[in-house]
């Protein structure tokens, strides 16, 4: 991996992509500007964001919180938010650990007070992290889970028990570890990095709670990435694919070299399914730390899947065994496999293989996968239309998306709403999305990092033809539109509508459309 230097321009927006998700108190105010005198079914905004305002910062069912209510940890929250913005954005990559190396260790390693589960890859990682979350969660064990990016508010990177950490605690933790950030920051050459102090909050909040066990996500890649100063007992690959191709390389092979970063000595590797190349690369990195693998469709999978009302229900083939009738309310063969890699981590992590073949407690692990909810992944919304919201933003994502939304909705019109980040496969992700959508909106995000509407629309005429192209350059107005496209013929009862291209796009539609 070749060496990028890092601008140290606080604030710098070009820091900014994919991973710089959407977050509420960015854009509340912008898009509460839409008028409020529309079709009421339509004009959600005004209403919508004031319960999300309302909900007291707490987590609904889906797990995402909203802003708090009290004014005053409002105020807080956002100061902690406009400091940590004012660093070195995620993916401003300097492949050095020296620098949350330095920060741990005047913190007292607090991620050694815990056994962890890293997980890496391209696609999955969060679905499949909040799996092993519900799995660990169901038996008994106290939970501390890490993703990246987030839907709506930066404080659902940081989970405890399952449910995002409270934005008091998300403020006491920043505050805690504040001056030793500072300390660190006047020994380095650069300061750290956005990411980089968050990732130190959350083992720290980890270690403070204490939790029994964390379940860490990458940020990117893998041996350079901020998360990997765990020595996890069990290493989590989901499938790679090609995305981020200017810092971790052109082919699955190569980046897998640097996702391969997360085996440690004598851990145990759970392979999803992989490209060839890729899957040569991580079983010599296996070889070489003698580490256990586990690869999907040999020592674990799928045995069975159909479709059901919410969901799919599933036969797993575990470590251990089957386990017969899992009911998970997710959408998608995707979804599916990343419930099999979730099933062997846990099992790898009870210590469950071919040495020692014994089956989980079936009723628990049906209990757990029944339970899991994933925000922005081919999540409804809203109905009469159906709203999908999918934040895929890679093509292998969105040939997954449209693959699921084929399978499991059956529209007989789909619009598509699509939002991109500018230095994304744009193309290769709405040729993915040609076949399954009768016409698209093409629109942008409030993110600075938002591909053009007009080149957008260029790339989309060229994909889908002129009369299937509708441009909208506010995200407001590109819902309603679909919403509209959707309901004017009678016959066209069974339309539906798709938001995707990007996790902003998604959140700030989450937020437009899904009432409290």
């Amino acid at each position: 991996m070749s060496e990028h230097r890092p601008s140290d321009q606080p604030g710098d927006d070009s820091n900014f992509d994919e991973s710089d998700a959407f977050d509420e108190s960015d854009a509340f105010d912008e898009i509460t500007t839409a008028a409020t005198d529309r079709d009421p079914d339509l004009a959600v905004i005004e209403a919508g964001s004031r319960t999300l305002r309302t909900q007291g910062g707490q987590p609904g069912g889906d797990g995402v919180p909203a802003r708090p209510e009290d004014p005053e940890v409002d105020r807080a929250l956002r100061a902690v938010e406009q400091e940590l913005a004012g660093r070195w954005g995620e993916t401003k990559l300097d492949p050095s650990r020296a620098r949350i190396e330095a920060l741990m260790n005047v913190l007292g390693d607090p991620q050694r007070a815990y056994p962890t589960i890293h997980i890496t890859g391209t696609n999955g990682k969060t679905s499949t992290a909040r799996m092993i979350e519900a799995l660990l969660g169901a038996f008994d064990l106290r939970t501390g889970r890490y993703t990246s990016p987030h839907v709506q508010s930066i404080t659902e990177r940081i989970s405890l028990d399952g449910a995002p950490i409270p934005a008091e605690r998300f403020i006491e933790t920043y505050e805690d570890i504040k001056a030793y950030v500072e300390m660190v920051d006047g020994m380095q050459e650069y300061r750290l990095s956005f990411f980089e102090v968050l990732t130190a909050m959350a083992y720290a909040a980890f270690a403070d709670a204490p939790v029994d066990v964390g379940v860490v996500e990458v940020g990117m890649g893998g041996t350079w990435d901020a998360t990997n100063v765990i020595d996890a007992s069990v290493a989590v690959v989901t499938p790679i694919d090609l995305d981020h191709t200017d810092r971790l390389g052109s082919t699955p092979g190569e980046i897998a070299a640097e996702k391969a970063g997360i085996i440690k000595d004598g851990a145990t590797v759970v392979l999803a399914q992989q490209p060839v190349d890729a899957a040569q690369v991580m079983l010599k990195k296996a070889v070489d730390m003698d580490a256990t693998v586990a690869r999907a469709g040999m020592e674990f999978g799928v045995a069975a899947r159909e479709i059901a009302v919410g969901g799919q229900l599933l036969t797993l083939r575990g470590l251990g065994g089957e386990y017969e009738e899992i009911f998970l309310p997710l959408y998608g063969a995707h979804q599916a496999h990343n419930a099999a890699v979730a099933l062997a981590a846990v099992e790898a992590f009870f210590g469950i293989g071919a040495q020692h073949a014994r089956r989980l407690d079936l009723d628990t692990v049906r209990k757990a996968f029944a339970s899991v909810s994933s925000p922005g992944r081919l999540e409804v919304v809203r109905s009469s239309p159906t709203v999908v919201l999918d934040a895929a933003h890679n093509p292998a994502g969105a040939r997954a998306a449209a693959d699921a939304v084929t399978e499991s909705f059956g529209f007989s019109r789909l619009i598509g709403v699509v939002g991109a980040s500018d230095d994304k496969d744009v193309r290769g992700v709405l040729e993915a999305l040609e076949p399954i959508c009768t016409e698209i909106v093409v629109t942008r995000n409030s993110s600075h990092r938002a591909m053009d509407v007009d080149e957008l629309a260029g790339i989309a005429v060229e994909v889908f033809g002129e009369d299937r192209v509708q441009v909208e350059t506010r995200l407001d107005d590109a819902l309603e539109a679909a919403i509209t496209l959707a309901e004017e013929e009678s016959e066209f009862s069974g339309a539906g509508v798709l938001v995707t291209g990007s996790v902003i796009t998604v959140g700030e539609a989450r937020l437009l459309l899904k009432r409290g």
